[in-house]
């Protein structure tokens, strides 16, 4: 185990809301373990707020949560990323980016809630399903006894919940 927290970006596409929502679960079920951002390869420029709304019902902070682009972590002087996750969902056709380097990655696929049309409830129970996914991966994954697993067994156990539902 490192002394300092193991650093994790969440990547999608806009950074507007899953990952938005992983960075803001990790943070806070990591208990100073873990350093979460987020990032887009196409950013939005906002934070969704449903995704916002429902982050602060659970009672977790969304002080200094922004929408922004994935280079801003590749740049020169950029945090050292130890975890790689995408969360944009491969089944509906979104594209994902692909971050370079040699941190562990995996692909937590999650259905974008941000598109999904209909009746504020309609939109809000998308949003809750797509958080509620997120939170029980996170759980998994801020749990993993890092200190006595092999990099090849950790990557097994990262594939194996981001395929967890």
């Amino acid at each position: 185990m490192p002394s300092e927290p193991f650093n994790v970006l969440f990547l999608c596409t806009g950074n507007s809301a899953r990952s938005i929502m992983a960075e803001s679960i990790v943070n806070a079920l990591g208990k100073g373990k873990f350093k979460a951002f987020s990032a887009g390869s196409h950013p939005t420029g906002i934070v969704n707020p449903l995704a916002l709304e429902l982050i602060e019902q659970n009672g977790i902070s969304t002080q200094g949560l922004r929408s922004k682009d994935w280079n801003e972590f590749a740049r020169s002087g950029a945090p050292f990323m130890h975890f790689v996750f995408t969360v944009c969902d491969q089944a509906a056709a979104e594209p994902c980016p692909v971050w370079p380097g040699q941190p562990m990655t995996a692909h937590w696929g999650v259905t974008d809630p941000a598109v999904v049309e209909g009746s504020e409830d309609f939109k809000r129970k998308a949003f809750l399903k797509a958080y509620t996914e997120l939170h029980r991966r996170i759980s998994l994954f801020v749990n993993l006894p890092f200190d006595k697993i092999s990099d090849l067994a950790l990557k097994e156990k990262l594939d194996e919940i981001g395929r967890f539902q």
